[in-house]
């Protein structure tokens, strides 16, 4: 099931499950049901990290072309709420957000599209999150956004000073202060 966001290029996809008394099977992604969605993407990285504090915050991360991914996330340990924000310079939802909480109990993935700055805050202790990527890591075109810039407004359900994050993700920029990277072409 496909549903779409406030700002209609995220989207989130709950696969449908077939539990029996072993578990359960469910496809996370399927090219032929995605393709008429999102056009032909080339999934080329997975990414699988673990955060243990509950209220870790990673993000909010993204990569500059020729660099750029979109990004197919899901949380498989735990609770997280996943976070996209519009980067794209003209777009009419530049600088908004969309969030939602992705769980292992219920399978939901949300699809990022190039242009989006994307982040995640944990809810639990423990939390795991898969993410596959349509270009490879690129430190050279690493870019971040500012977790907590007022000008974004994103409550991220953490208490003020009980985010554990990294110095990097610290010290990023505001909105205000990033170099276009991504334009909006309608």
């Amino acid at each position: 099931m496909f549903q779409r966001l406030d700002i209609p290029e995220v989207f989130v996809v709950t696969p449908r499950r077939f539990s029996d008394s072993r578990g359960y099977f469910c496809e996370t992604f399927k090219k032929s049901v995605f393709e008429p969605i999102t056009g032909s993407l080339d999934w080329v990285q997975e990414n699988h990290s673990r955060s243990e504090p509950r209220h870790t915050v990673r993000g909010l991360h993204f990569q500059i072309p020729p660099f750029a991914q979109d990004k197919l996330v899901r949380c498989v340990r735990g609770r997280v709420l996943d976070v996209a924000v519009d980067i794209r310079r003209g777009s009419p939802t530049f600088g908004r957000h969309v969030s939602v909480v992705l769980t292992e109990a219920q399978g939901e993935q949300i699809f990022i599209p190039k242009g989006f700055a994307h982040g995640f805050a944990t809810l639990e202790e423990g939390c795991e999150v898969v993410y596959r990527l349509t270009n490879e890591y690129s430190p050279a075109h690493e870019r971040g956004l500012l977790w907590n810039d007022p000008a974004l407004a994103i409550d991220w359900g953490v208490p003020a000073g009980a985010a554990t994050l990294s110095p990097k993700d610290a010290a990023a920029p505001r909105l205000s202060e990033l170099v276009d990277a991504f334009g909006y072409d309608g």
